[in-house]
C-alpha cells in the first residue's frame, strides 16, 4: 500500500508541475514535438529507402548474350559455369534460345512483321540472373563475360551502382540523423527538468530535512520527464498518420516512376507512430534522470 501512495503521489506531484510551471513545459513539449516531428520524416524516409533498394536488388537482371551458333552441350558447360559464381541466385536462373525469345517478341504485332522479313533470326540466345549482393553486381558481371561463349554482358552498369550507393548513403544519413535528433530530445527534456528542479530547490530541502526518501524526490520528476515526452510525441504521431496517408495516395503509391514504389501506410505508419511514442516516453524519463542525478546529486 505504501508503495502505491508513493506512485499515486508521485504522478500528483508530476501533473502539478507540468501545470504550475505551463510556460516551460509547453516549450519544453514543443522542442519536443517539432524534434520528433523530424524523427518521425527520417524513419518514414530510411523505411522507403530501404524498401526501394530492395525492390530494386529484386528487379535488377543482368543479361547475359551467347555467342550465334554455340552448340547445345557448350550452352549447358555455360550454365554451370555461371551457377558456380556465388553472387548468382541459382532459382533466377533462366535460358531463352534464339527461338524463345522471337516468339516472345513476336507477342508484338510491329516486331512480328520486321522479324518475319528477315532471312534469319537476328537475336542472341540468353541467359538471365538476379545477384544476391547488388554491390557485387559489376565484379560478377565481369567475371561472367570473360566465359567461354559469351559475347557480352549487360545489366544497367550506368545507372544500378550509382542508384544503390546513392540510396545507402541517404540510408545511412537518415540513421545518423535519427540517432542525433534522439540525443536533442533527450536534452530538450532534461534541461526543462534541471529548470524545475531550481524551481522547485526549497521544497526539495524541506523534503531532504523531513527525510524524505531520494526515491520519493524522484520519483515526480522523472514521472514528468514521461507526460512531458508522451505529449510531445502526440503531434508527431498524427502528423505521420495523416501525411504519410495523405502523400501516398496523392502520388499514388509511387514516386517519380513505378521503381520508385513507396511502403504502403497500413505497413509503417502505426509501427512509426509506437516508436515515436516509446522514444519520446523513454527519452523524457533518461532526460529526467539524468537531470535528477546530475542536478540534485541525490
Amino acid at each position: 500500500m505504501k508503495i502505491i501512495r508513493i506512485i499515486k503521489r508521485g504522478f500528483n506531484d508530476a501533473f502539478k508541475s507540468v501545470f504550475r510551471n505551463f510556460s516551460l513545459s509547453l516549450a519544453s513539449i514543443s522542442s519536443t514535438a517539432i524534434t520528433l516531428i523530424i524523427v518521425g520524416l527520417a524513419i518514414l524516409f530510411t523505411y522507403n529507402v530501404n524498401s526501394i533498394t530492395k525492390h530494386i536488388e529484386d528487379v535488377l537482371t543482368v543479361i547475359v548474350f551467347v555467342d550465334r551458333g554455340t552448340e547445345k552441350e557448350d550452352v549447358e558447360a555455360l550454365k554451370e559455369h555461371i551457377l558456380y559464381n556465388d553472387n548468382v541466385l541459382e532459382s533466377s536462373l533462366e535460358y531463352k534460345s534464339q527461338d524463345d525469345l522471337k516468339e516472345q517478341l513476336s507477342a508484338n504485332e510491329d516486331l512480328k512483321n520486321v522479324l518475319n522479313t528477315l532471312d534469319e533470326n537476328p537475336l542472341q540466345s540468353t541467359f538471365t540472373f538476379k545477384v544476391k549482393d547488388v554491390k557485387k553486381i559489376g565484379d560478377t558481371a565481369n567475371e561472367v563475360k570473360g566465359y567461354d561463349h559469351v559475347s557480352q554482358v549487360k545489366y544497367g552498369e550506368s545507372l544500378a551502382s550509382k542508384l544503390v550507393s546513392m540510396l545507402e548513403v541517404i540510408r545511412n544519413a537518415c540513421v545518423i540523423t535519427v540517432i542525433a535528433l534522439i540525443f536533442v530530445t533527450w536534452f530538450l527534456i532534461s534541461n526543462t527538468i534541471k529548470i524545475t528542479i531550481f524551481s522547485r530547490r526549497q521544497e526539495i530541502s524541506i523534503m531532504r530535512l523531513v527525510g524524505t526518501s531520494n526515491t520519493v524526490i524522484k520519483l515526480p520528476f522523472l514521472v514528468e520527464g514521461l507526460i512531458l515526452g508522451i505529449i510531445g510525441s502526440i503531434i508527431p504521431i498524427i502528423l505521420t498518420i495523416f501525411g504519410y496517408m495523405f502523400l501516398y495516395d496523392y502520388v499514388g503509391g509511387n514516386l517519380f516512376s513505378e521503381l520508385v514504389v513507396l511502403v504502403r501506410p497500413e505497413t509503417i505508419v502505426y509501427t512509426t507512430s509506437i516508436v515515436l511514442l516509446l522514444v519520446g516516453g523513454l527519452v523524457g524519463m533518461v532526460g529526467s534522470l539524468n537531470a535528477v542525478r546530475r542536478y540534485l546529486k541525490i
